[in-house]
């Protein structure tokens, strides 16, 4: 599902997506039609742009919004021309993964892109490295973050990406190993145990976003 005024951005998303595999149950041009048509189709994943008609300022936020309350299972991916640290700290809020937020000029790299459409639709987290940079930038005091190292945050950064570990390793110039350590030593100062009905890897990262 696609929510996109811009014409051609629309269509080129759509002919992208369905050259790479995916089912485009529809494309549309506002807020109102996506959660109509979201709320019928049920599909996977909604790529949203933040401005939508018809004042352009934040509907396509409160779109989906809507959709994390109405339609839950439905994996939404924010797409936006800029950084709108509010806007995604608002739709971080309630604590879940399938969840992403691109900037336009990332769908350029299609493997990244798709790769990014198939996390969310999956229930991870894609976080542009200049959402996860600029939230890092404002993190407050008292945070429970403080208790990680430098280290342990670059890979947490990461991890906001929705980079797996190898990607990680390959990144940080380290070994898979020395980055599952990593992970482990996150989750555990973090206090996210394991559990049989959540996702560590997705509340640590919403953890990180909800506090920086």
């Amino acid at each position: 599902m696609i929510a996109e005024d811009l014409a051609l951005l629309r269509d080129g998303l759509t002919r992208l997506l369905r050259d790479n595999g995916f089912d485009v149950a529809a494309a549309v041009d506002n807020g109102d039609a996506l959660v109509t048509t979201v709320l019928l189709e049920r599909p996977d994943v909604a790529i949203v742009d933040v401005r939508l008609p018809p004042t352009f300022r934040d509907e396509g936020v409160r779109a989906a919004l809507t959709l994390r309350e109405r339609a839950p299972e439905t994996g939404v991916l924010i797409v936006s021309q800029y950084v709108e640290q509010a806007y995604a700290t608002e739709l971080l809020a309630d604590g879940r993964g399938g969840l992403g937020y691109l900037l336009k000029d990332r769908i350029m790299d299609v493997d990244d892109f798709v790769a990014a459409v198939h996390r969310v639709g999956s229930g991870g987290t894609a976080l542009d490295p200049e959402v996860v940079a600029q939230l890092l930038s404002r993190r407050r005091a008292g945070s429970p973050l403080e208790a990680l190292s430098p280290r342990e945050l670059e890979v947490l950064g990461l991890m906001a990406e929705g980079r797996s570990n190898a990607a990680v390793a390959s990144r940080l110039v380290l070994t898979v190993g020395a980055v599952e350590k990593h992970v482990a030593n996150i989750l555990t100062k973090l206090r996210l145990p394991p559990s049989s009905e959540d996702h560590r890897r997705v509340l640590a990262v919403l953890a990180y976003l909800r506090d920086a």
